[in-house]
């Protein structure tokens, strides 16, 4: 790796600091009984109604139908994600520091199995939470489900509910991109320079 693939390996893992900070993904339920929406932000250690009392809205909607409370206290990824993200910081830093292209890989590998798992998580958290119904709700449709889209819109009820990465996510995509197209670029360029080094050697042994 030179100079300008380590800085921005270190930028990517600078990038990935931004995930403390904003919302990693935004759930939004539009119905005509709230023409401003409902919203829920999913943070890397907590989540959040859009506005004061969106959470506490969606709980009380989500006991008619069945669905458990979110208590986002009693989800234990929430408490391990900001310590896979801060692994993920530092470690970043040192491949930067040590800009060895083999390390880069692994690092990338673990990057992107990090990235896999938290959207497979969420996956499982949503569709727990919208199959595994109380039977004795208020109101119960026999075969129906409620289980929010991963990425994209859907109709629940007279819901309509969408559900798609937040600036976080996006921080997050951005610093894997980057990640990606270092390790793309210093392949290409130690094979660049295996050939030539190669090409190199070739008049020497000839003349020997």
């Amino acid at each position: 790796m030179n100079k300008r693939q380590k800085i921005l390996i270190a930028v990517a893992s600078l990038i990935l600091t931004g995930i403390y900070f904003t919302p990693l993904w935004k759930i939004t339920l539009d119905a005509p009984q709230y023409p401003e929406g409902l919203g829920l932000y999913i943070w890397v250690n907590k989540i959040s109604g859009e506005n004061q009392h969106d959470l506490r809205t969606i709980n009380g909607l989500n006991h008619y139908i069945g669905m458990k409370e979110i208590t986002p206290e009693s989800i234990p990824e929430l408490k391990i994600m900001p310590y896979f993200v801060g692994f993920l910081i530092i470690t970043g830093f040192i491949v930067a520091f040590v800009g060895n292209r083999k390390v880069l890989g692994v690092w990338a590998f673990i990057f992107f199995a990090v990235l896999i798992a938290g959207l497979i998580d969420f996956y499982l958290w949503e569709y727990d939470y919208g199959h595994n119904l109380n039977p004795h709700a208020a109101i119960k449709i026999p075969g129906m489900s409620y289980q929010p889209p991963l990425i994209g819109s859907k109709q629940l009820l007279n819901m309509h509910t969408t559900s798609l990465p937040s600036i976080g996510g996006i921080l997050a995509g951005l610093s894997f991109l980057i990640t990606l197209y270092v390790l793309f670029v210093s392949r290409k360029n130690t094979s660049i320079t295996e050939e030539k080094n190669h090409v190199a050697v070739k008049p020497i042994t000839g003349a020997a």
